[in-house]
């Protein structure tokens, strides 16, 4: 049978890959730890491995049979012995040894051996297919001085003891800690922090408590940067030249950083959330999860802007910057779903509309590694406006309205200015959010343009 080569086991150190294929199809190849049952088929061993190592191999389509959404950006977990990698568009979950979906669709997957340390893929049987190339999925935050080599602690704020499963801080206290620290490099190494403790206490016997009930700052600090209102930020120009292009990556660094404290804050603030309802509901442990998700997208994005303005000859802080998204987080600090949709659902989603056209000047200027940062940027934020769009769903859901109605209301009453176009819709509908959202949708009178991202 024909087999495609991938490499060596011990030269492929990342979780996931994008593998191109010379007919231009594009799979993921997942390098998971291998479970217990892995190589059991009905209590019989298989003959042919895809383990080795303490590691298991597995390729499936790149893109999600639902909608075309990114499977390398999937999140992976555990059920029933498999491994389950779940769409990060509308979290459509896939077994990835055979495609099997809980929704009733399948994804395609594909057999991966190993022999003597060597990974190959059988793609069908295919044999007028070769390899094109196989690129890691970019994981890691860009530190500016390396991640530290230990986990992150809280002993400033834990009041708890220490045990085996680590500290006794809360969500809420690691929250309000990394709302209040100005320096943004110490905010990356935290926040990815919160993220991975708190992702991997799940599924422990000892999951991190909320500690609902502290009061998250009314803004948090920044250190070394010049601030001025939204309308009298720097022209970016269009683009072409360098300056132009710093001016523009300048901007969406600042944007970013402020995304991380939005998603935070959501968490903290609205810790004791309640549902309106007969039967009142507190929010799932999910959504702590998905925002702090969210908060760990920002903190890469913030990363990668800000190596990128320093390969270009500048530096964050080199630039005035602006507290606009900010205005609307306090704006909407009373309403849960206020927050969502005037954050996620009008200012992130201006993002996916405006995030095209600057990728674009970015290519015409001759700028790829700029476009590569940049399409990481687009392609998560799809995913943190489906967030939005999810939880404000699930408020409404409980409560018996209509999450149209309650966005556009919310919009009418806490947002200045109108919604306009051009709308790239395509993304919003991946997102969840037609027209009937956005489509001829103004608030109070008055204010600029939107801002995009957050």
């Amino acid at each position: 049978m024909p087999l495609l080569p991938l490499g060596n086991h011990y030269n492929l150190t990342h979780s996931r890959y994008v593998i191109n294929l010379s007919s231009g199809k594009r799979l993921v190849l997942f390098r998971l730890p291998t479970l217990p049952s892995d190589g059991k088929k009905d209590g019989k061993v298989s003959k042919i491995s895809s383990s080795v190592g303490g590691w298991s191999y597995y390729a499936m389509e790149a893109e999600c049979p639902h909608a075309g959404g990114p499977m390398q950006s999937a999140h992976i977990d555990i059920e029933d012995s498999s491994y389950i990698a779940s769409c990060p568009w509308h979290a459509y979950d896939f077994n990835v040894e055979n495609g099997k979906s809980s929704y009733g669709i399948k994804a395609c997957t594909f057999p991966v051996f190993v022999k003597d340390n060597e990974i190959t893929l059988d793609f069908n049987h295919a044999t007028d297919v070769s390899l094109s190339s196989i690129v890691p999925v970019s994981e890691q935050v860009k530190f500016k001085h390396g991640p530290r080599s230990k986990p992150e602690q809280l002993p400033s704020i834990s009041t708890g003891t220490h045990s085996d499963h680590g500290s006794d801080a809360t969500l809420c206290d690691w929250c309000v800690h990394i709302l209040n620290t100005p320096d943004p490099e110490r905010k990356i190494e935290l926040t990815t922090t919160l993220f991975s403790n708190f992702a991997t206490r799940e599924s422990t016997p000892h999951p991190m408590p909320l500690g609902a009930g502290i009061t998250p700052p009314s803004e948090p600090p920044r250190a070394n940067l010049t601030a001025v209102k939204p309308w009298e930020m720097p022209n970016p120009g269009k683009g072409g030249t360098l300056k132009s292009r710093i001016t523009i990556l300048h901007a969406l660094a600042n944007i970013e950083q402020w995304a991380i404290d939005l998603a935070l804050d959501i968490c903290v603030r609205f810790a004791s959330f309640q549902t309106e309802a007969t039967t009142p509901q507190a929010l799932p442990r999910t959504f702590y999860y998905d925002w702090l998700k969210v908060a760990n997208d920002e903190a890469k994005h913030f990363s990668l802007l800000r190596a990128r303005l320093e390969e270009m000859g500048s530096s964050f802080g080199a630039l005035p910057v602006h507290h606009g998204l900010w205005e609307s987080a306090t704006a909407t600090a009373h309403d849960l779903r206020a927050r969502i949709s005037i954050i996620a659902l009008v200012h992130e989603a201006r993002g996916l509309d405006i995030n095209p056209l600057t990728i674009e000047k970015f290519r015409k200027g001759g700028d790829p590694e700029s476009v590569e940062v940049l399409d990481v940027i687009h392609n998560d934020e799809i995913t943190h406006v489906t967030t939005g769009h999810r939880w404000l769903s699930w408020i409404c859901e409980q409560e018996g309205t209509d999450p149209v109605k309650v966005f556009r209301s919310n919009v009418m009453e806490h947002f200045k200015g109108a919604l306009k176009g051009p709308f790239n819709r395509e993304a919003r509908e991946i997102a969840g959010m037609d027209g009937t959202y956005y489509e001829n949708l103004s608030g109070k009178i008055g204010g600029g343009p939107v801002i995009a991202g957050g």
